[in-house]
């Protein structure tokens, strides 16, 4: 997919998105927008940012998918690097942790020890031993299936991110997804889903009760990532039904 090309480049209202190619499902064929925005900061609102960057385009039975980070970045459910204290069993744990091409994952030892601390350090050395097993088999996502508590989503401790913040923040799952998304409908009148997405997989996390499409038939349009996994600074997908 060829993203953000000054070709697929458009701006209205002053708002600028990048056409994403056309996406064709079980139910018929969509239209992406990918809506581009400034960095969006912990603490800010996300009604102001949708009323800003979503609102003048949208239209009635239009679908918006949501990164998740940028809804935690607004809920300040982040945690600071300088607040993880390292510890033995994150250091050696982490030695031996899958490396992915989705992002680091539990081979970053502070990423481990803020898992420790969430669900404690029983529980991770427990699904550390059935990863293995797992692993042995053929079974892979076998420790993340076993701490829950949406480790999986923990995102940061990038040493090489384009952004400062992400080098020394990790930014958790947010709060009540679905609780958010109906409040976003109660307040602009938009769907909207939000979603945890990378190249590799993606999972729904909270969605308005007015979603017009399924599960499976939502994740089928948003299967290519189209609001990518870099720097590109587009939280906010647009989603039009073609045909």
């Amino acid at each position: 997919m060829n993203r953000n090309k000054e070709d697929r480049r458009k701006v209205f209202q002053d708002i600028t998105y990048f056409e994403r190619d056309d996406i064709e499902s079980n139910q018929g064929k969509y239209h992406r927008l990918a809506i581009h925005t400034h960095f969006i900061a912990r603490g800010e609102s996300y009604i102001d940012n949708i009323e800003k960057y979503v609102k003048p385009l949208y239209e009635e039975g239009n679908i918006v998918s949501i990164s998740e980070k940028v809804i935690s970045m607004c809920q300040n459910n982040c945690v600071d690097k300088a607040d993880v204290h390292l510890g033995f069993w994150a250091k050696f744990l982490s030695k031996f942790a899958h490396r992915s091409s989705a992002g680091i994952g539990m081979d970053e030892p502070y990423k481990l020890q803020l898992a420790i601390n969430i669900v404690g350090l029983p529980k991770v050395i427990y699904a550390s031993i059935c990863s293995v097993i797992g692993k042995i088999f053929g079974k892979r996502g076998v420790f993340y299936e076993i701490v829950g508590n949406g480790i999986a989503g923990i995102d940061g401790f990038y040493p090489n991110s384009s952004f400062d913040i992400y080098k020394e923040t990790a930014v958790l799952n947010p709060k009540n997804p679905g609780g958010v998304c109906d409040e976003i409908y109660e307040k602009t009148g938009i769907i909207a889903v939000i979603v945890d997405a990378n190249d590799i997989s993606r999972e729904i996390l909270g969605k308005s009760s007015h979603l017009p499409v399924g599960d499976e038939e939502f994740l089928q349009i948003i299967r290519d990532n189209p609001a990518g996994q870099s720097d590109e600074l587009t939280p906010f997908i647009l989603i039009k039904k073609v045909i």
